[in-house]
């Protein structure tokens, strides 16, 4: 309910309920809702909201050199197990993007090992994270390099079955959104391991300040306003974890 839309259709639902007795006050509460709104979804601001959370970890171009790295870990995401689509066609862009990563950085180091995480939620269906695995192996990944971690169900168990397998203090390449990184990094390092960011799937910045849809609200920006104050908010429920 906090975020960008239903905040914003719930202060126009007041606004309109207090025009009946209060038209002043309840005209400028609607008013106001649908200003939010329009800046919410509007380049500018959507992209002042989530880019300091995109640019919090630089991007991890080349393996690490001088330190010991563990495992490279692909952290879940969106996934649509029961559509009869193709597994990739399953994932969503971020779980994409996050798969893609991973599997880029394992390839610079192949005696590693490639860590997939991620629970579908349902027992009759396909886990996420043997879901990654599946494609990693099409994508000439062996099995004995591969780890699936299929029962966690968000961030902080992802990071304490990884501290299990692992053991505290190892350290890994731990890939996903760069928006979520943040938050990932302190439940890694809350679990006892030692996380090297490695960010993708950037949503900010995408659009030229020249260009017109730069300038005109749109979806695509009030996605962006989600996802910064959805990981604000994440950050905070984590320190009390």
């Amino acid at each position: 309910m906090l975020m960008p839309l239903p905040l914003c259709l719930g202060l126009l639902v007041v606004g309109l309920l207090l025009r009946n007795r209060w038209r002043r006050l309840g005209n400028g509460c609607a008013l106001f809702a649908l200003l939010l709104l329009v800046l919410f979804s509007w380049a500018p601001v959507a992209d002042r909201l989530l880019a300091p959370f995109e640019s919090a970890y630089p991007p991890l171009h080349n393996w690490p050199q001088g330190q010991t790295v563990d495992a490279v870990m692909v952290l879940g995401g969106g996934y649509q197990p029961h559509q009869p689509w193709v597994l990739t066609g399953q994932l969503s862009d971020s779980s994409a993007n996050r798969l893609l990563e991973g599997l880029r950085l394992w390839h610079l180091n192949p005696d590693a090992r490639l860590i997939v995480s991620g629970s579908s939620g349902d027992a009759d269906v396909v886990p996420m994270a043997q879901a990654y695995a599946n494609i990693a192996q099409d994508m000439q990944v062996p099995a004995s390099q591969l780890h699936v971690l299929d029962t966690p169900t968000d961030t902080g168990q992802e990071a304490r079955a990884a501290a299990r397998l692992l053991g505290e203090g190892s350290s890994l390449l731990l890939v996903t959104s760069a928006s979520h990184m943040p938050r990932a990094i302190q439940h890694f390092r809350q679990a006892g391991l030692t996380p090297i960011a490695a960010p993708t799937h950037y949503l900010a910045l995408r659009d030229s300040a020249s260009s017109l849809g730069y300038w005109v609200p749109a979806a695509r920006h009030l996605h962006k306003s989600e996802r910064a104050i959805y990981e604000a908010l994440g950050l905070l429920a984590a320190r009390w974890e």
